[in-house]
């Protein structure tokens, strides 16, 4: 009986949705709000990477990024905890990919919509039992009034119940996907075999089709996860203590808030430091450190130049 590895681990999700076009079109058609006549039919694979025209500029690595026959671009991004900066990052990526559709003197009537699909392993709007929240630019007024260029997809998986979407079966089968296989699974849902698309998903989570290196890096994206995950909370505690010690001092309700939030972003500015010499003791790549972190080559850089 195979042993499975997690398909949200970042090598094995690039394997998956990365490599194989048929997958990926899917999973995008299941999840993406598509009418039936917006449909992807085939797919071309764009550069992760999305490199500035500027070194002083920021430059952005996601999990896949590919170009349907409509010429609209899609940006995919697993998250395996929630962080605010994640949403910037999601529009930083997206609106970088819809402006470099244009070259100079180009016509903006070329421009053609990008879409961004994050899909989070934690819960981040703890307001409501929904999902899957989907934004577009409307009118606040009129909400039929829409402004066509960006939308984004972002589905917290903890909350995902497979009953809520009975009438959209494919979607489901590929949440329920995402959920049930993790490390050392053994067996595997028969409903989810029985579908061709998630049955070829589930073959390439195999723990027996990766190579020794392959499963080297596998496991060190976990230990840094972990140790991203221990920093993170650590951070948070210390900066909510130290906010309401300010707050407390000021003496003022409006001083306890700015003051924690002034914590949290210190903690998170320590942890992001901790987490970049963390990967590089584990000797991740630098492009892997920016897929995990969302800082710039230089920005990383510079907290290891600082370090040595």
């Amino acid at each position: 009986m195979p042993r499975y590895l997690d398909p949200k681990n970042d090598l094995t999700f690039k394997r998956i949705f990365g490599k194989h076009p048929d997958l990926l079109i899917s999973f995008l058609n299941a999840l993406m709000p598509l009418s039936p006549g917006q449909l992807i039919k085939r797919i071309t694979y764009l550069s992760p990477e999305q490199v500035p025209d500027n070194p002083a500029k920021k430059n952005s690595i996601v999990d896949v990024r590919c170009e349907d026959n409509y010429g609209r671009q899609f940006i995919v991004e697993m998250q395996m905890y929630w962080v605010t900066a994640f949403s910037n990052r999601m529009v930083f990526n997206a609106s970088k990919a819809y402006v470099d559709q244009l070259k100079i003197g180009e016509d903006f009537k070329l421009l053609q919509p990008v879409y961004g699909l994050g899909i989070i392993n934690d819960i981040f709007d703890h307001k409501t039992p929904e999902f899957y929240h989907h934004y577009q630019t409307i009118n606040r007024k009129n909400t039929d009034e829409i402004i066509e260029g960006l939308e984004f997809v972002l589905v917290e998986l903890p909350k995902f119940k497979p009953e809520k979407w009975a009438d959209r079966k494919m979607a489901a089968l590929w949440l329920r996907f995402l959920r049930e296989v993790e490390d050392n699974t053994r067996n595997v849902s028969k409903e989810l075999l029985s579908n061709k698309n998630i049955r070829k998903a589930v073959d390439l989570c195999e723990e027996g089709a990766f190579t020794p290196a392959e499963l080297a890096t596998y496991a060190k994206y976990w230990d840094i996860i972990s140790t991203e995950k221990t920093m993170l909370s650590g951070s948070y505690a210390d900066g909510e203590a130290k906010g309401r010690a300010e707050g407390r001092a000021e003496g003022r309700a409006e001083g306890e808030a700015i003051g924690m939030e002034r914590g949290r972003a210190e903690g998170r500015a320590e942890e992001l430091k901790n987490i970049v010499i963390s990967g590089k003791r584990n000797k991740f790549t630098i492009a892997q450190i920016q897929t995990i972190t969302g800082l710039g080559k230089a920005e990383i850089e510079e907290i290891l130049q600082q370090k040595g």
